[in-house]
């Protein structure tokens, strides 16, 4: 057993060895291996709602502010808690769009995948490598990383819209360029069968011809894949009155309230719970590795709408569910 002084002698030691080491610009694993190789997943995010009421004066207001020509693209980013931007949570972005009537969001192009799930508004549009699709409530738009793309808005009132993109990935990897089109639209021809465009009638047709209280919709593409290498998207019903059946997933998500009033219970992996109650049009996000239920208090159903990173998950050989 070693004496009180050996002991002191090699704490000593230790404080000299890791004095040393910043210098030399390496670090000692046994410090951190436990944080870096945690016993469950351990997601930086924390659950978050933005509840469209209290958001919708300040995007009106940078509507009324910021020109379209000064934004490039005018939107409000649903920055989480315990992040800072683009995260709104570990892996996934999301934002609320503006496009005024007669504007211009100028063609660009990007590493970045994006999808476009329509808030409100009529008349507005995403041209993307040509293709002119027409916004509806409801409707989800891809656009697919390196295609040019521009919105517009040939109609009357506020076209609004969510964003979601993976642009946290390219905080990891700084590979995501985006690069201005020559002038403010790509050419363009209209286009009401593209595949990058989902109509929400026919989301919510196969939610409501499903049985039961509780119904699931995944977004695939044309050759039944996920609709981007990186991020996936999925549809509820919950039945008035009802609760979905707890799903806990290796993935997170950003949930969009697409009509009725609930909550959603969130048991996080450390186990401590935090409840959402949301409601039409209201947003909110749900850390990995989070068990979820939903409940429905309104008397009509409620739909939501999520994307995920769960594409990215299972191609990397890391998705699990519970």
């Amino acid at each position: 057993m070693a004496t009180v002084t050996e002991t002191q002698q090699r704490a000593t030691a230790q404080e000299k060895l890791l004095a040393s080491l910043p210098a030399k610009h390496v670090a000692p694993l046994w410090e951190v291996i436990h944080a870096v190789t945690p016993p469950r997943p351990n997601p930086k995010a924390s659950p978050a709602l933005w509840k469209y009421d209290e958001i919708l004066p300040y995007l009106l207001e940078a509507g009324k502010v910021v020109s379209d020509k000064e934004a490039e693209r005018r939107a409000l980013m649903f920055v989480n808690p315990s992040l800072k931007s683009p995260y709104t949570t570990d892996t996934l972005y999301a934002a609320l769009q503006l496009v005024q009537p007669k504007e211009t969001a100028p063609a660009h192009r990007h590493t970045a995948f994006a999808l476009r799930y329509i808030i409100e508004g009529e008349r507005g549009f995403t041209a993307v490598e040509g293709q002119k699709m027409w916004m509806k409530k409801g409707d989800m738009i891809l656009t697919p990383s390196g295609q040019w793309h521009d919105h517009g808005h040939e109609g009357e009132g506020p076209m609004i819209w969510l964003d979601g993109l993976d642009l946290p990935l390219y905080q990891c990897f700084p590979t995501n360029f985006m690069e201005n089109y020559k002038s403010d639209r790509y050419p363009s021809e209209p286009n009401s069968d593209s595949p990058l465009r989902f109509p929400w009638d026919e989301v919510k047709a196969d939610l409501d011809s499903q049985t039961g209280s509780h119904a699931m919709h995944f977004y695939k593409s044309p050759e039944g894949k996920e609709v981007s290498r990186t991020l996936g998207a999925q549809a509820e019903r919950i039945n008035a009155g009802a609760t979905s059946p707890p799903r806990r997933e290796t993935c997170s998500f950003v949930f969009h309230c697409a009509s009725g009033r609930g909550y959603s219970r969130l048991v996080m992996p450390d186990e401590t719970e935090k409840v959402l109650e949301w409601k039409d049009n209201d947003t909110f996000a749900v850390p990995t590795w989070t068990k979820i239920t939903h409940t429905c208090i309104g008397s009509e159903n409620a739909y939501l709408f999520a994307f995920s990173d769960r594409a990215m998950v299972q191609d990397l050989g890391m998705y699990k569910i519970e």
